[in-house]
């Protein structure tokens, strides 16, 4: 069966960075474009960022240009969001998410940006 496995969550500092990463297993990964979403604490979901199923187009939310990096690695069915300058507004549970629309989620990482 699918499963997406989300790991590399934590507390950071604002301005530090943290790698997200998701395992994948149970599909053809590489045939699947794939994307990271948040809720935050009271909030609803966010869509952060997608790939295609290699690396040739990635997307990210406005709020995150510039301070994320969406990757994949396909031959190990691995998907990554590197972190990089964070904000405590993006403290959030982060989801890794398979399929544009998504049709299976994640349980989630948690990311805490606090001082």
């Amino acid at each position: 069966q699918v499963q997406l496995v989300e790991s590399g969550g934590g507390l950071a500092q604002p301005g530090g960075s943290l790698r997200l990463s998701c395992a994948a297993s149970g599909f053809t990964f590489s045939m699947y474009a794939m994307s990271w979403a948040r809720q935050a604490p009271g909030k609803g979901l966010e869509w952060v960022s997608g790939i295609h199923t290699d690396d040739s187009a990635t997307y990210y939310a406005d709020s995150v240009k510039g301070r994320f990096t969406i990757s994949r690695d396909n031959a190990k069915n691995m998907l990554y969001l590197h972190m990089n300058n964070l904000k405590p507004e993006d403290t959030a549970l982060y989801y890794c998410a398979k399929n544009i629309p998504v049709d299976y989620w994640g349980q989630g990482t948690q990311v805490t940006v606090s001082s």
